[in-house]
């Protein structure tokens, strides 16, 4: 048989062991199992609210549930062990039992759910949550919830802190579901945190940790010496780069002396046809200006002969 059908026989059968111990054990209060199979037999855990009733006089009851197991569920030398619950209020399943039952009894469903949060609260669970689903009041079925403190619906906190149960309670209308979820108070949630106000930090450090740190510091602190020489030779190697190298006077001299010699054999422009040039340019600027008075004069004399003429 492959290995997935083996798991799921053995919740089916996980299953309808749970519901046989519900049905025979429901008055004693019945408030879970734990089943591990062991190379003796098979051991079964039973949780109960009054195990005295689920032992019966002189071992009567437990010998009877005993020999059901091994016919019903072939189970090999079943090993039962009863354990009363310490805290009934904080038990998931009891607590779903009890409020169903209350409401077959007739109670308000709001005063029950109310009721029973409350108590829970005060045995000291951290959140709870009732949920009543069906035909609470009238012909159509509706969701009742009461919640208190804290309650984690979703992920592993879910699965592995809070304890679910569930009940049936039945009604003239209909069928009413009770579903009860409860954290205990010794839960540790993976949001949980503590403040130490009057704590000194070295009683919280362990002395390990305090030594790793010490050589930690020692070691920062030996290594900072060389780094500050190191930085210190490496700025005056730069200061020595930066020193201006020194020059050779007789050196400089000579260049001056040979930049002036060559400064002599620079030959000047002659400046004589420029001057040339500018003669013969005032001369035609003159010439120029005789024939304009020249003809300005004419005109004159021409005008007056036109107006003697015309007199």
């Amino acid at each position: 048989m492959a290995d997935e059908h083996q798991f799921i026989e053995n919740g089916l059968q996980r299953s309808q062991i749970d519901e046989f111990f519900e049905e025979e054990l429901g008055r004693a209060g019945y408030g879970g199992m734990e089943v591990a199979k062991t190379p003796m037999g098979t051991q079964i855990v039973l949780k109960a609210e009054k195990p005295g009733m689920v032992i019966g006089k002189g071992g009567e009851n437990i010998r009877k549930v005993t020999t059901a197991l091994e016919e019903k569920f072939n189970l090999e030398d079943p090993q039962i062990d009863v354990q009363e619950v310490d805290e009934p209020d904080l038990n998931a399943r009891i607590v779903a039992d009890r409020l169903a039952n209350a409401l077959e009894r007739g109670w308000y469903f709001r005063k029950a759910g109310h009721t029973t949060i409350d108590r829970i609260m005060e045995s000291g669970a951290l959140g709870a949550e009732i949920v009543l689903s069906g035909k609470v009041t009238g012909a159509r079925s509706r969701v009742e919830k009461f919640n208190r403190g804290y309650i984690k619906h979703n992920g592993e906190p879910a699965e592995e802190i809070v304890d679910e149960g569930q009940g049936v309670a039945v009604m003239k209308l209909g069928t009413i579901g009770v579903t009860v979820k409860i954290i205990p108070p010794n839960a540790e949630l993976p949001d949980d945190f503590q403040i130490h106000e009057d704590m000194d930090p070295e009683e919280l450090v362990p002395d390990a940790v305090e030594a790793n740190e010490a050589e930690g510091v020692e070691e920062l602190l030996e290594g900072e010496p060389e780094e500050a020489e190191a930085t210190e030779e490496g700025a005056e190697a730069a200061e020595d780069e930066a020193v201006e190298p020194e020059v050779d006077e007789e050196v400089v001299e000579e260049v001056l002396e040979e930049d002036l010699e060559d400064d002599e054999d620079v030959e000047t422009p002659d400046e004589s046809p420029i001057e040339e040039d500018l003669d013969e340019l005032e001369a035609d600027v003159e010439a120029e200006a005789e024939e304009l008075v020249a003809e300005m004069e004419d005109d004159d004399s021409e005008t007056a002969d036109d107006e003697e003429g015309d007199a």
